[in-house]
């Protein structure tokens, strides 16, 4: 996907945010995906989290800028659906990002490829909370096809980044020889290699320890841990299918 698509989705996965919770959604219910939070905390932290990071696409920071505004999510729940805050921070940050470009400098976490990882990592956080958000209203959550194959991409190759063994060590059990993962959908498979000193990934499918089918939506939940694996098609080692995604998550 090209840096404009990834601007775009930012203001377009927030129009289906508002859309999807409609004017009766209540900012007091509780998010089951997010224990503790409320969906009014949920949307505090979408419109709080596109303005940090427009606040450093704008600047074009050199070093992480404080957060509070993103991890303090404590508010008022008892209003209406914040629609035209949420759509305001939206287009903020695929604007800044567009004036920018994708080749202006800034920092990103672990060297992460610039501004084209900003626009592409807050197109699938705005997405993912959207999934948060219709689990906490109890409305169906659909994706586009090219959205949803996009952001499991994104996710397969932020969780291979081999920073994440030194900020938690603990992951290095993931890894153990003849530990193979299959992800199959009816549009594509991605390939999970857990036996080397790092783990691999590509598109595609083969012999792997343990596969899961399902249709595309439910695999992108079922790897953000938005759904566990029960009622899917489980083919081998279910234990470590578990132990797998009891090991990687972000976002």
């Amino acid at each position: 996907m090209r840096f404009e698509d990834h601007c775009g989705w930012i203001v377009t996965q927030t129009e289906l945010l508002v859309a999807d919770l409609g004017a009766g959604a209540s900012q007091a219910a509780p998010v089951p995906s997010c224990p503790g939070w409320t969906l009014g905390a949920l949307l505090r932290h979408v419109g709080g989290g596109h303005r940090w990071a427009a606040r450093i696409v704008r600047t074009r920071a050199t070093q992480f800028l404080p957060d509070g505004i993103v991890r303090d999510v404590d508010g008022d729940d008892t209003g209406p659906i914040p629609a035209g805050w949420l759509l305001d921070g939206a287009r903020e940050l695929a604007g800044a990002l567009t004036a920018a470009g994708p080749d202006a400098a800034v920092w990103t976490p672990f060297e992460a490829g610039g501004m084209p990882f900003w626009a592409r990592r807050f197109a699938h956080e705005t997405l993912m909370h959207r999934a948060d958000a219709c689990l906490a209203a109890g409305v169906p959550f659909e994706v586009g096809t090219d959205v949803a194959l996009d952001a499991l991409d994104e996710w397969m190759e932020l969780d291979a980044h081999p920073v994440h063994f030194d900020l938690d060590p603990a992951k290095r059990a993931i890894l153990g020889p003849g530990r193979t993962v299959a992800l199959v959908a009816p549009e594509e498979g991605w390939f999970v290699d857990l036996t080397g000193d790092v783990n691999t990934w590509r598109r595609g499918t083969g012999p792997a320890a343990v596969t899961v089918r399902a249709p595309l939506r439910e695999l992108l939940l079922l790897v953000y841990r938005r759904r566990d694996p029960d009622g899917l098609r489980i083919d081998g080692d279910a234990d470590l299918l578990r132990h797998w995604l009891r090991h990687v998550a972000f976002g």
